[in-house]
């Protein structure tokens, strides 16, 4: 692989190369092993990569304004490597970070103390969107309001920070199976070498968070996972988690209530669910409680959780955690429910819906990213320095028209890895989700689905914008 035109820019870290150039400890053994792979061989490597892809049906949907339109993910065969103290950090923090977000869910649904003492404003908690107070009195097993989080992070010159955290129905997990399938197999040798751990587990690991949360402890429950089916932008990962944890893949229509509790039809009769690993929004789960003309979910299924008779994971109502406006109240919640310091930063946060944090934004449009509070994928945000002066216009009148759905933040010197680009080294823009599981214990697989900016210049790593995927390498000890 040719890195003699690799562009080093001081204003990003550079995850492979030190600042004068040479390789990072870790990365030294790839990079050396890249560098004896020929062009050739590389552009047959990336075409392999992207073949398996495309012949597996390892997709995602990409909405526009007139259609949907299904699309293979595109994939680097270079991978990014974290080293192991990185990822210890990484764990740490990630592990901190879910017992707050699970400690705040289960206090914001019952006596609301972080609210009663003024740490968070009552506004910021009920009046969002995705607070339910259907589910106000309600407790959970273990406290385990989010089983499945997938958190963005990004590292810049700072270090590490939280960019948000996905608790609702967070996906990608199969993209970071997949990627590490097919990288494994075109560069085994020097995979090997690197002592790479693991990332192939994680359905098993999946599987015993789930039995935690199992009714009664039930020890071999019948997990099923809950698809809104075929239409769906995440189908391919609906499937390939399925199989992964030997569970039945089921659309709403699959299930119905009776007594209580929570019954699949199968060809033998009905045969009752213990767990359900829903991939449906809050709003689609049961139309005698949330949307009355939801087609998707399984009416009654609210009051059978509530009686604890099936397990819902993630928990309904843990949006109100993934808000892009609570998100800024994260280190707060650390510091009040575990009375420690944050161990990964947030990114510096503007609320809109506050009079300091509107003037703020619609002053500095033209160096900020602004989004929805519950927006996702990338869709409907406004990178300021990209925008033109209409563009601009036209957002701060949606901003001024409604300003408590938006929040805005600095724009991030996102760090570069290298990636193939016409048979040499270019550096593109990356950031992680690692995939932190909650049930009686918090695991975390040692990888994490790495997006990439394709674009040359582009901050964008969404795959719904453009971006695409990496495979990520956390190294043993």
């Amino acid at each position: 692989m040719n890195f003699d035109a690799y562009d080093l820019d001081a204003a990003f870290h550079d995850e492979m190369f030190l600042p004068d150039g040479m390789p990072r400890a870790h990365c030294r053994a790839l990079f050396d092993a890249l560098r004896r792979i020929s062009n050739d061989d590389l552009t047959g490597m990336q075409e392999r990569v992207t073949r398996s892809f495309s012949t597996e049906g390892i997709t995602f949907t990409v909405y526009g304004d007139d259609e949907a339109d299904e699309r293979i993910i595109p994939i680097d065969c270079v991978p990014r490597i974290v080293s192991s103290a990185d990822w210890r950090r990484i764990e740490s923090g990630l592990s901190q970070r879910i017992d707050a977000l699970n400690r705040f869910l289960e206090d914001v649904y019952g006596e609301a103390r972080i609210v009663s003492d003024g740490v968070i404003p009552a506004d910021l908690v009920r009046g969002c969107p995705q607070y339910r107070i259907e589910m106000r009195g309600v407790h959970v097993p273990h406290g385990t309001w989010i089983a499945v989080c997938g958190t963005d992070l990004v590292r810049t010159h700072d270090g590490f920070q939280v960019l948000e955290d996905n608790l609702r129905v967070p996906s990608g997990v199969s993209y970071m199976i997949a990627n590490r399938k097919v990288v494994k197999r075109n560069l085994r040798r020097v995979y090997r070498s690197c002592r790479v751990r693991e990332v192939e587990h994680y359905g098993s690991v999946l599987r015993e968070t789930l039995c935690d949360l199992a009714p009664g402890g039930r020890a071999d429950p019948c997990i099923v996972l809950l698809t809104p089916g075929v239409y769906n932008s995440a189908f391919y990962e609906h499937m390939f988690l399925a199989q992964e944890l030997g569970a039945a893949l089921v659309e709403g229509r699959d299930l119905l209530v009776r007594d209580g509790f929570v019954h699949m039809r199968t060809t033998e009769g009905l045969r009752r669910v213990d767990v359900i690993y829903r991939r449906i929004d809050d709003d689609f789960l049961d139309p005698l409680v949330f949307r009355p003309d939801s087609l998707l979910g399984v009416p009654g299924l609210l009051n059978a959780f509530k009686l604890g008779n099936v397990a819902l994971a993630n928990a309904p109502g843990t949006g109100v955690a993934d808000d892009k406006s609570v998100y800024a109240c994260v280190p707060d919640m650390i510091r009040y429910y575990l009375g420690e310091e944050p161990i990964l930063a947030n990114v510096e946060t503007h609320l809109c819906r506050r009079p300091e944090g509107l003037e703020y934004t619609l002053d500095n449009l033209e160096r900020l990213v602004v989004k929805r509070v519950g927006g996702s994928g990338g869709y409907g945000m406004l990178v300021g320095p990209h925008a033109t002066p209409a563009e601009r216009a036209a957002y701060a009148e949606q901003i001024r028209a409604d300003p408590a759905d938006f929040i805005s933040q600095p724009v991030l010197a996102l760090s570069r890895a290298p990636c193939l680009v016409q048979g040499r080294a270019e550096p593109r823009h990356v950031d992680l989700r690692p995939f932190v599981l909650r049930g009686r214990e918090t695991r975390i697989v040692p990888g994490a689905f790495c997006r990439v900016a394709l674009r040359r210049g582009s901050l964008v790593v969404n795959s719904s914008q453009g971006g695409g995927g990496k495979d990520l390498w956390v190294l043993e000890d």
